[in-house]
């Protein structure tokens, strides 16, 4: 890292010696090795590693912006930097952070970073065979996959912020069929964290199995509007659809239903929304954001009332308000937008799993998979759905259902949330505990 930062260091000094009011440079290195297996033999290895690097300047408050890959180019990185700034539109809200206290996470472990390709592929192994013990009718695994990563990132500014960390990531996924004469039925799972030892290879085969044998035999049913309760892996992926809604971009470009309505109640009051990017070993944990701010905790919705929004350096000074730590890029070759560190849903410690949220509901539907969230409106909220899943009575299964749709609005759906388990589980980023909702209507 200190050759890096010599580098880094230079190309402000370059900038500066150009005209910049104002530079920063963002360096990335990655290492990745992946690994999909299929009939306990290996599919597909890929290892590959990356980096680069960006200058951004601010010049009479006009963006400049370039980047590359290899350090011999940074002359004319500098160079094309500086000319863009000639030409874009003046901007007052343009601005970078200035130095602050680094927090220290355990985000970095040993064992992922030095993952060999044997390790990864027995690993990837261990998900497959565990998913075809599991369950007799568990006939096909349409992929079975480890990776394993470790990024490094440096960021430096003319305002003297100098940071760096370094980081791992460790996954686990699977898709299986399961099979019982005309009927089949796919279930899936992932796991992920910055360690290895989190991450349960086995589990995430028999979990996959569970979901897929649990669907055998499923039935349509006729509509009806009746409580659902929403598996955990289901409502994580409702709270994608409402973290749009708490971009600060998104509000300031009228694209969010929540625009002016900090301090309103905005979804039941069982409900609360964290963003924390200090959650030691998750997925979205990091000590400071892509462009150098501290990450943090805070409630963006609390008890059902809306406190805040996610915010970058930009668009915190457009609104009069600090940077939340939010700024996110795609990659070296990007400009920082908004986006959500570890975002989720607390669990309530009074409640339970999905199968005691099935006791409190006695008749309804849970719903344990949920097919084109991505085509919900992320403007209007709106959305509407293919499910399936599983028909309660009495507090028990009763037959699994498939072909269900479920529409409405987002805001709605979380205004009627009736209770939230205990089941917390991150996929990815995002986490959630099951959510039970009063009545919703369900078509065939």
């Amino acid at each position: 890292m200190r050759t890096d930062r010599e580098f880094a260091s230079r190309l402000l000094e370059g900038a500066k010696r150009g005209g910049a009011d104002l530079a920063e440079v963002y360096v990335r290195s990655s290492r990745s090795l992946s690994v999909e297996v299929r009939e306990q033999k290996v599919d597909a290895l890929e290892s590959s590693t990356d980096y680069g690097y960006s200058l951004r300047v601010i010049r009479d408050k006009r963006l400049g912006f370039s980047f590359a890959r290899t350090k011999e180019d940074a002359d004319s990185v500098i160079a094309r930097a500086i000319e863009a700034s000639r030409w874009t539109e003046q901007d007052k809200w343009l601005d970078l952070p200035w130095p602050s206290e680094q927090p220290i996470l355990r985000i970095f472990d040993e064992a992922v970073a030095s993952m060999n390709e044997r390790g990864a592929i027995e690993k990837a192994l261990r998900i497959e065979k565990a998913a075809l013990d599991a369950d007799e009718w568990i006939r096909k695994v349409r992929k079975a996959s480890a990776s394993f990563s470790k990024k490094d990132a440096l960021i430096m500014n003319s305002r003297g912020l100098d940071m760096a960390y370094s980081a791992t990531a460790c996954t686990a996924q699977i898709t299986v069929v399961a099979e019982d004469g005309s009927d089949s039925q796919m279930g899936w799972d992932f796991e992920g964290s910055r360690f290895l030892s989190d991450v349960v290879f086995e589990g995430v085969g028999k979990k996959a199995a569970t979901r897929a044998s649990l669907l055998l035999r499923a039935k349509t049913m006729s509509s009806v509007k009746c409580p659902v309760i929403l598996d955990n892996s289901v409502a994580t992926e409702f709270l994608g659809i409402f973290s749009s809604l708490l971009s600060s971009d998104s509000v300031q470009k009228g694209k969010s239903l929540l625009a002016h309505r900090q301090g309103e109640e905005v979804v039941n009051p069982l409900v609360s929304i964290v963003d924390d990017g200090l959650m030691e070993r998750k997925l979205g944990s990091r000590p400071f954001d892509d462009e150098g701010v501290p990450t943090c905790k805070k409630y963006l919705i609390k008890e059902g009332i809306l406190q805040g929004f996610l915010y970058n350096v930009y668009t915190a000074r457009k609104d009069g308000v600090m940077s939340t730590g939010n700024a996110v890029r795609g990659g070296f070759s990007g400009l920082p937008g908004v986006g959500p560190t570890n975002l989720y849903i607390p669990p309530s410690p009074a409640s339970s799993g999905a199968e005691a949220l099935c006791r409190v509901m006695g008749r309804g539907f849970y719903i344990t998979d949920a097919m084109g969230i991505h085509t919900a409106n992320p403007i209007s909220g709106e959305f509407s759905i293919g499910i399936s899943g599983l028909w309660i009575e009495g507090g028990g299964l009763k037959y699994p259902v498939k072909e269900a749709v479920i529409s409405g609005n987002i805001l709605d759906l979380f205004k009627r949330v009736r209770l939230v388990g205990s089941d917390l589980r991150f996929y990815g980023n995002m986490g959630s505990p099951s959510l039970l909702i009063d009545p919703t209507d369900i078509s065939a």
